[in-house]
């Protein structure tokens, strides 16, 4: 493969990227790459015939044990001449020795399997405008997660996700553009929700509760805050209460993809999650 080498992204390159991602239908959200790039600021490649970019994938690394891959994209008029999978390599390669997860869809989860990756569960997005709620009285309050010592969220955070990625989530949740609301009762976080802007529907991830009736009572609240209350969020259905809320809201299945993990899926609070934070990092 002559002319052809990976190199970490720029800035520039993570915002083209974002737009591949966009071309593919993954509706990224608008901001996302600052707080990626935050979460390993060399775990995104790029793949280059001659100068010209023609791959991508995100090999992002949290703590000592875990990585996620991401963004594994061949542009389609380079697709089958063997640069993807010179990528895909590399990333893996970064990655060497840790469980890795990613959330493949599914004209590529073959190939992930052939790779080693074992599914775990589906991410189904749900996407559309939440109904109004019934009225019932709610026995928590919802907050601007921005108000709580953030120590107590990063502490909730990684009861829900395989390693600890404070510096992700302080970005993650603080970016212009996007809202990051908690439910508290009691003095205890119950609840953590964050929408954020994108090309199409507004994106909420993570949404995490302690109950259906927490749950419900974020998406609506984060919905208030886009134009319209067009929201999406990727949904396990390894937590059927999840998809059975988000049924009950009347949003709808739009789209899936299988998370997918090299070793054993890693001990997390399934039931507490009722929306994953990216299908891009986890």
């Amino acid at each position: 493969m002559t002319g052809f080498e990976i190199t970490g992204a720029s800035a520039a390159d993570m915002e083209m990227i974002r737009g591949w991602a966009d071309e593919e239908g993954w509706n990224p959200g608008d901001s996302d790459r600052f707080a990626f790039a935050v979460a390993d600021p060399e775990g995104f490649l790029v793949g280059r015939l001659d100068g010209e970019p023609v791959a991508s994938i995100s090999a992002v690394r949290y703590g000592e044990g875990f990585g996620f891959i991401g963004f594994y994209i061949a542009r389609p008029a380079f697709r089958g001449r063997g640069y993807g999978i010179r990528v895909w390599n590399a990333g893996m390669e970064r990655l060497r020795g840790r469980l890795v997860g990613l959330d493949g869809v599914v004209d590529q989860q073959a190939n992930y399997r052939k790779s080693g990756f074992r599914s775990a569960w589906n991410n189904i997005r749900h996407e559309g405008v939440p109904h109004a709620g019934d009225g019932a009285v709610e026995d928590f309050e919802v907050v601007d997660a921005a108000g709580l010592p953030f120590g107590r969220l990063a502490a909730y955070d990684r009861r829900f996700f395989p390693a600890s990625r404070d510096a992700f989530l302080s970005a993650w949740t603080a970016l212009p553009g996007r809202t990051a609301l908690a439910a508290v009762r009691d003095g205890r976080i119950e609840g953590l929700g964050v929408i954020r802007p994108c090309s199409g529907a507004a994106r909420i991830g993570p949404l995490y509760a302690s109950t259906p009736q927490v749950a419900a009572g974020l998406i609506r609240r984060l919905a208030e805050r886009t134009p319209g209350g067009l929201v999406s969020v990727d949904v396990p259905d390894a937590n059927p209460g999840a998809v059975e809320l988000f049924t009950g809201l009347g949003l709808t299945p739009t789209f899936e993809a299988a998370r997918m993990y090299t070793g054993p899926a890693p001990e997390v609070e399934l039931p507490g999650i009722y929306g994953v934070t990216s299908l891009e990092l986890g």
